[in-house]
């Protein structure tokens, strides 16, 4: 006789039966009044996520070949629209932006954002304009940028001064590992006060915790399957939670314990000194809801900022460092501009950047062909709305593909996959949310409020790192052949390590 099948099994047969009928009836009813953008046919339970392969960003693309750039996918449960051009961004992220401006409750954010009390995956409403008005004013003002641009010049120095002693021996740099570990060490001492040492190794963590926010999580799209953990990134979420809270406690901590025993001012305050300044005080005396940062709120926050600072500038730098190792002209082009801007004499200092014309533009065209949101953080529909003819319902999820929005013929003509900065020649486009062809940083309210000090490390270090160096590949590597393959999580990153070899060039 065959084995009888056990209680469990059992359940867990007519859990997902019931979910597939379910999910077809909702499904068939929902679409019976509503105009939904056209799409893909979708399968029961998993709708489109099987479409979505290693790379969505370019599964997305060919999709909205077929589809359009205002385009009906369903992930799971969920209704989701694939925006694919500047119009469409436009009229999502501008026309409509306060229909747009909240973000869906992923089990990622719950457990990493403190049941998303941080700034990025918060919902919109008054604690979400609380937040940013406090990130702003605090955090991301002028004024503090500024008060860190000797803490910036430093540790670049430092990163100089290894390089050029590799030079010196003549050796291949891990050119990923070096702006890594220069990236990590502005962070630590920018946000949380302290040198890099092995009380706070974060980089683990923040590899970890960019993968499980940009992985799609089934439990967020079919929420009765969510028990099941088919993927296994629940466990590894509230692993990763509990490491990550005990690590902010410590943090917090220390910072208390100093805080208690300082007198007088005792120059720069880190992020975690001005937040735990402003904890236990109203956040906005004038509103008649009130807010109070607590500890809670500190951690959310303070993880935001270092996951935020962490990785994605140095994906950008490593990204635009490929693409000028692969493009002789155009390297010699900015270093001939630096020489001419800068001189040989010295190295690169912020006050240059405004002057430096053809670094804008080689910086613009690599956010052009690699965002390192490629499908920025989603956001979702409030209510219900009709756009360009299409009805969009309440609780949407939206998906911008500013990668797709990049390489999109109809915008930037020609050549779309050549990596080309005198595109943007005698062109007014800039990077801050304002030109829905080139958004890395989003636009509208769900904008990134740290774009001036993203935007600012990746040219100087860019700079700094051509004007220092001539580099070339190892190993008798062309140009051409240098593998530019992606890693996609909540950031883009390059698949494999930039490997090269420096000269310093200074005199």
């Amino acid at each position: 006789m065959p084995e009888r099948m056990s209680p469990s099994t059992i359940m867990t047969i007519l859990l997902v039966l019931l979910t597939c009928l379910w999910s077809l009836i909702s499904a068939s009813s929902k679409s019976k009044h509503r105009k939904l953008p056209p799409g893909p046919r979708s399968l029961p339970i998993t709708g489109n996520l099987h479409m979505l392969g290693n790379l969505p960003h370019r599964s997305l693309q060919q999709l909205a070949k077929k589809y359009g750039h205002i385009m009906s996918i369903r992930l799971g449960n969920v209704s989701t629209i694939v925006v694919s051009s500047p119009q469409a961004a436009e009229l999502f992220l501008k026309t409509h932006d306060t229909n747009f401006a909240s973000r869906p409750k992923i089990q990622a954010s719950e457990y990493l954002s403190y049941g998303t009390k941080g700034m990025a995956f918060s919902q919109y409403g008054p604690y979400w304009r609380h937040m940013r008005k406090l990130c702003t004013l605090h955090l991301f003002c002028p004024a503090k940028m500024e008060a860190f641009r000797p803490l910036r010049k430093e540790e670049l120095g430092v990163l100089v001064r290894k390089l050029k002693r590799a030079a010196e021996e003549g050796g291949v740099v891990d050119v990923s590992e070096k702006i890594g570990v220069m990236n990590e060490d502005i962070t630590y001492r920018m946000v949380l006060g302290c040198k890099r040492d092995d009380r706070f190794d974060l980089k683990a963590i923040v590899k970890e915790t960019f993968f499980l926010t940009g992985a799609f999580n089934i439990s967020d799209f079919v929420p009765s399957l969510a028990a099941l953990d088919i993927q296994g990134l629940t466990k590894r979420l509230k692993k990763v939670s509990k490491t990550i809270d005990q690590l902010l406690e410590k943090i917090i901590d220390e910072h208390e314990q100093v805080a208690n025993t300082r007198t007088g001012k005792q120059g720069h305050k880190d992020f975690v000194d001005v937040l735990l300044s402003l904890t236990n005080q109203q956040l906005n005396p004038n509103d008649e809801q009130v807010y109070f940062l607590d500890r809670t709120n500190v951690k959310a926050i303070l993880l935001d900022m270092i996951t935020a600072a962490f990785d994605t500038s140095a994906a950008s730098i490593v990204w635009s460092l490929a693409e000028l190792l692969r493009h002789p002209r155009i390297m010699k082009n900015l270093q001939e501009e630096l020489q001419s801007v800068v001189g040989m004499d010295r190295m690169v200092e912020e006050s240059d950047l405004p002057k430096l014309d053809y670094l804008s533009m080689v910086v613009k065209e690599s956010f052009r062909l690699h965002p390192v949101a490629p499908l920025l953080i989603p956001h979702e529909s409030i209510e219900d709305i009709t756009i360009d003819g299409y009805d969009i319902p309440k609780k949407s999820r939206i998906i911008v593909n500013i990668w797709s929005i990049g390489r999109d013929p109809n915008v930037w003509s020609e050549n779309v996959e050549e990596f080309y900065p005198e595109r943007f020649m005698n062109s007014n486009i800039d990077l801050r949310g304002h030109d829905f062809q080139l958004i890395p940083f989003g636009s509208g309210r769900r904008g990134c409020p740290g774009m001036q000090l993203g935007l600012t490390t990746v040219r100087l270090v860019l700079a700094q790192l051509v004007h220092c160096f001539n580099w070339e590949l190892p190993n008798g590597l062309v140009p051409q052949d240098l593998d530019m393959s992606e890693d996609f999580g909540l950031s883009l990153s390059k698949a494999k390590r930039l490997l090269a070899k420096p000269t310093y060039r200074l005199m």
